[in-house]
């Protein structure tokens, strides 16, 4: 059967055993051209999709999937459903659902030919062995991935969209004297055509040469200040403590303090599915509900959890529109994309500027919010950055973090995390505890 063809088909037979049904189908596509030494060292390519239908009835919702399109394995899928929302399924219902319409978020995207993603590839290899500093590249790569969604119900949901993602990703050496220090950097955009090897690989090379001849740091507390790319990291760890569905299993600190100051009035969190050119925008999540900007944390002030149906009528609050599930998976809640405010309020005065924080699943706690991290960065000094340091840790707290927020950039840095992307501006905080000599 076509997609069109399956959809039609198990809505019909759901319809016909009495069962509210709710259908998602996804189809990933991806490529990998990683170039090394002048040539094309590796291409990857892999698909893959299905169909999972989640329903049942009698106020229990049960899942199941396939990548059979065929009527027998359909048939299989459904009644796996059912039968699951009777034996394990959780408590709950599906939601209504309108018309969606059909979305291409991608475009011309991603539609040059193979011949000019493997140029760009090669192209960023040979300007990131340009530079004398280079005495080992790893890998110089171009990567894509696209997605085609999908999703119908009994209860009157049906849209589909697709949307994609282009990068550059470099990983090298960088040696000066007895100084060596290790790169690796991705550049993504929603364009392939938007992508310079050129200025991209000038950018991999300065973000890690200014960390070649590091000093030491004195232990002490310090004025901080993170640059889009740690931040970035530190907003995945919040996002998991903003989860309606971690908030209703207990593992988040912030469930009981909607409507309490739990940050600087600098600071605006929002995620916002409808961007234009967003790497992680949608038209709606993976319930049909339509995409809005949701501001979670509001000139400091925390307005709402992410939610999707169920952790919205659990907690009695507005559902946010961040289901998230795979054609796999059960009912999640993701953010899409997730960003600070920025104001460019920001100067730099003495303090450190961190520019990557290294094992975050390790020493991040998304619970307690707690965190004790390595990190690189250099001191600033007399309004910019004097020089590079090594070898210290950064601890503390998120939300005493976003306390002491003092100011923020003009620019966001985006980086892709998972399903979500993650931005914000350089941020400055009154001061951290570093851990160094």
């Amino acid at each position: 059967m076509t997609l069109e063809e399956a959809k039609r088909y198990v809505l019909w037979r759901a319809k016909e055993m009495g069962l509210e049904a709710e259908l998602l189908f996804l189809e990933d596509r991806e490529l990998s051209l990683r170039a090394r030494e002048g040539a094309l060292e590796e291409v990857k390519e892999a698909g893959q999709g299905g169909l999972g239908p989640r329903g049942g009835g009698g106020g229990k919702v049960g899942y199941a999937y396939t990548e059979d399109l065929r009527p027998e394995a359909l048939d299989w899928a459904l009644a796996e459903a059912r039968e699951n929302a009777l034996l394990t399924g959780r408590e709950g219902s599906l939601p209504p659902g309108k018309p969606l319409g059909s979305q291409d978020l991608l475009g011309e995207g991603l539609s040059a030919p193979l011949e000019a993603k493997t140029e760009a590839a090669l192209a960023l290899d040979a300007a990131l062995r340009q530079d004398p500093r280079t005495k080992a590249l790893l890998f110089a790569a171009y990567s894509e991935r696209e997605r085609r969604l999908s999703l119908a119900s009994t209860l009157g949901a049906e849209g589909s969209y697709r949307t994609g993602l282009a990068a550059l990703m470099g990983s090298f050496v960088l040696a000066e004297g007895d100084s060596r220090k290790q790169g690796w950097d991705l550049a993504p955009s929603k364009e392939f055509h938007a992508l310079d090897p050129g200025r991209t690989a000038l950018d991999f090379l300065e973000k890690t040469a200014r960390l070649l001849h590091a000093r030491p740091l004195r232990t002490g507390r310090y004025r901080a200040y993170l640059e889009p790319r740690a931040m970035a990291g530190l907003l995945a760890v919040l996002a998991e403590a903003l989860s309606g569905k971690n908030a209703l299993e207990g593992k988040s600190r912030l469930l009981g303090r909607l409507g309490e100051r739990i940050a600087s009035p600098l600071v605006t969190l929002l995620d916002d599915p409808t961007l234009p050119q967003g790497l992680a925008s949608r038209p709606f999540d993976a319930e049909g509900t339509p995409a809005r900007p949701v501001a979670l944390i509001e000139a400091g002030v925390f307005r709402t959890f992410l939610h999707n149906t169920e952790t919205a009528r659990a907690l009695g609050q507005a559902n946010t529109g961040h289901a998230h599930r795979g054609y796999r998976s059960t009912l999640d809640v993701a953010p899409s994309n997730l960003y600070l405010k920025p104001l460019g309020n920001l100067a730099l005065r003495e303090g450190v500027l961190i520019a990557e924080f290294m094992g975050l699943h390790a020493g991040a706690n998304p619970i307690t919010l707690d965190f004790s991290l390595q990190a690189l960065g250099l001191w600033v000094e007399e309004g910019k950055p004097q020089y590079p340091l090594e070898n210290f840790a950064v601890s503390g707290n998120l939300l005493e973090l976003l306390q002491g927020v003092e100011g923020l950039g003009a620019e966001l840095g985006w980086h892709p995390m998972g399903p979500s992307a993650l931005g914000s501006p350089l941020v400055a905080v009154a001061e951290l505890s570093f851990a160094g000599a």
